[in-house]
């Protein structure tokens, strides 16, 4: 079945099943009630009235609880001609048993093909994790709706990254002028993640990528070595200084008991400066290793009197593998890698080994891009997903960051994301990242295009062959190699490294222009999942498809970029009709870049990125 997340067995029976004009979904569990509503709103689009009801004896669906059923997450479902039963261990099988009765509903219409579907997960883990500390803090109401399609794909654990963008009473210039969230804010999405049995756990860097903190004069004597990389605090946290212990500690007082999961993330990825500064000394004795592994000891100390079982990033761990034996067992660690037969996903074995827990950690490849490397991110997740499957992982944690501005927008991760809660689920039967069959599954369901408008569109911003240069080159100077923005999201200098032809990034552009020029896809008449049950589009998804415009937009005007630069850096001069041209579409990406951002996010350090696109209008003034 042409499903985003494919159950385990499937096994057709004569028959169908018609959703009446009215029925009823029966259920004696409170819990079944939100499920229900929304298998009822699903079938409202096609004309059926439903309701939820106490009384199970004449529903047409009944959801029951079970205990055969071992797996916790587990379900049965009976597609029978007459009715349709759902069975159950736990309130969670039975959501998820919905959601795949959902998809069935939005294949099919209101009459589904008689079936026995018995159906578990892969890992008891299956998270989301997402930037929100490059720039982008989205609104409460966009993480809503964004955990209600993570549930829908049968994702149960989310996390946000949190570096600075949190309101910490004892210390409040942290996060100041960064668009914070507030403890209120924090409870009301774990709230909504608890509806959704998503376990909302709690990120917090404690290491490395400290800089936005140790940039504020009140903390930039407790960095590793102030200056590094031109940051007044450097990055990353001297370890051997008790006030380092004393901050973090602060920190996690306040922000952890507010989450009820019993997993904590820590972090403790790239301290870059670790052993090079006022720790040098110490490193000298007893070894950079050591000194990682003792502050990551103090800040486990931290977690367990909250309550909480650490996680932290794998890549230290990996760098200095000798600490591993003296690692707790109880300690679980993220094994990071983005690419596939990446250096890190490789070494998995090294865990699985130490008999440490651990947990496989891919990206949607979304950063630093406008629409995604999107085979780069289904090799690296098809192959990591299964990595974690014959190493025997908790789970899986996709990420999706948001470096250097975070520009990118979370409308093109989308795909990733779906594409790695389907094979954490099921990986053997997710379709494999050389066709475009997932892709045809994800559009149709996701947005009710059967027809398949819209895979070209998420082929072509999604070209790996744009790298991390297309959003670079955007906001690069064209006669020098400078970079445009300010603070963290001053570009980095790619446009001399661009190693495509002439011919071929001319190619690019028109492929990107003759899809724009066609068209984008009319979805509001033919995409059922567009409309809502009071007949208006779904706004989610609504600015999913503008940023997907948007994303195409970029790319064609930073392969414009790199091709104007090349002739000014070669002593040309571009006519003044083309520079112009250039000029008046990057005023209108500036617009949209604002609107697309403001319509889920708080304002936070937008100006950041603004700045870069008037220093490029400046720049191109002066050339004209």
């Amino acid at each position: 079945m042409p499903l985003v997340v494919t159950p385990r067995t499937i096994t057709n029976a004569p028959g169908q099943f018609t959703f009446a004009s009215q029925f009823t979904i029966g259920s004696i569990h409170a819990g079944d009630r939100l499920p229900a509503r929304q298998l009822i709103d699903e079938l409202a689009t096609l004309g059926s009235v439903g309701r939820f009801s106490s009384e199970t004896g004449d529903a047409e669906v009944l959801l029951r609880r079970s205990r055969s059923i071992g797996n916790p997450e587990g379900y049965r479902l009976e597609i029978q001609p007459d009715r349709i039963i759902l069975s159950a261990p736990s309130a969670a099988g039975s959501f998820y048993g919905i959601q795949t009765l959902r998809e069935l509903v939005r294949e099919h219409g209101s009459t589904i093909p008689s079936a026995l579907i018995v159906d578990e997960p892969d890992f008891a883990r299956r998270g989301f994790y997402l930037d929100c500390s490059r720039g982008k803090v989205p609104t409460v109401e966009t993480l809503f709706a964004l955990i209600d399609y993570l549930a829908h794909w049968k994702i149960n654990e989310f996390q946000l990254y949190v570096e600075n963008v949190f309101q910490f009473s004892k210390h409040p210039l942290i996060g100041e002028g960064y668009s914070p969230f507030s403890a209120s804010d924090m409870l009301a999405i774990q709230s909504h993640c608890e509806q959704n049995h998503i376990s909302f756990v709690p990120s917090l860097t404690s290491l490395g990528h400290f800089e936005k903190i140790l940039m504020l004069p009140e903390y930039n004597d407790l960095g590793e070595l102030p200056g590094y990389n031109d940051l007044p605090g450097g990055t990353t946290l001297n370890p051997v200084d008790p006030r380092s212990v004393e901050l973090v500690k602060d920190l996690y007082d306040e922000y952890l008991p507010l989450f009820a999961s019993p997993e904590f993330n820590a972090c403790g990825d790239e301290p870059w400066e670790l052993g090079r500064g006022r720790s040098a000394e110490k490193a000298k004795e007893v070894g950079e290793g050591r000194v990682y592994l003792d502050f990551i000891l103090q800040l486990r100390k931290l977690s367990v009197s909250h309550g909480k079982r650490m996680n932290i990033w794998g890549d230290i761990v990996l760098k200095y593998p000798e600490i591993i034996p003296e690692l707790p067992k109880e300690l679980v660690v993220l094994n990071w890698d983005y690419v596939p037969d990446g250096r890190m996903l490789v070494r998995t074995n090294e865990f699985a080994e130490a008999g440490l827990p651990f947990v496989c950690c891919p990206g949607t490849n979304g950063w630093q891009s406008h629409g995604t490397r999107l085979r780069m991110s289904m090799r690296n997740i098809h192959q990591f997903v299964g990595i974690a499957l014959e190493h025997g992982a908790e789970g899986v944690l996709n990420t999706d960051w948001g470096d250097i501005g975070h520009r990118n927008p979370l409308g093109v991760s989308l795909h990733g994301i779906a594409y790695a809660a389907a094979a954490s689920w099921n990986h053997q039967a997710t379709p494999g990242p050389t066709t475009d069959e997932f892709t045809r599954n994800f559009v149709a369901q996701t947005f009710g295009d059967k027809a398949g408008a819209l895979v070209p569109w998420l082929a072509t911003i999604g070209d790996d062959d744009f790298g991390q240069w297309a959003y670079h080159s955007l906001l690069e100077s064209l006669a020098t190699p400078t970079g445009f923005g300010r603070d963290f999201s001053r570009v980095r200098t790619l446009i001399n490294e661009v190693e495509h032809s002439d011919e071929d990034l001319q190619e690019k552009i028109e492929a990107a222009t003759g899809l724009a020029s066609a068209g984008f896809p009319s979805l509001q008449a033919q995409g059922r999942a567009l409309a809502t049950q009071s007949g208006g589009a779904d706004p989610f998804l609504t600015k999913t498809l503008e940023e997907y415009e948007l994303a195409n937009q970029m790319n064609i005007e930073s392969t414009r970029r790199v091709l104007l630069a090349r002739s000014i850096r070669g002593g040309g001069q571009p006519e003044s009709a083309e520079l112009t041209r250039h000029r008046d579409a990057l005023a209108r990406l500036k617009s949209e870049l604002e609107r697309t951002w403001m319509a889920r996010n708080r304002r936070s350090r937008l100006d950041d990125s603004l700045v870069g696109f008037d220093q490029a209008l400046q720049e191109i003034k002066t050339l004209l």
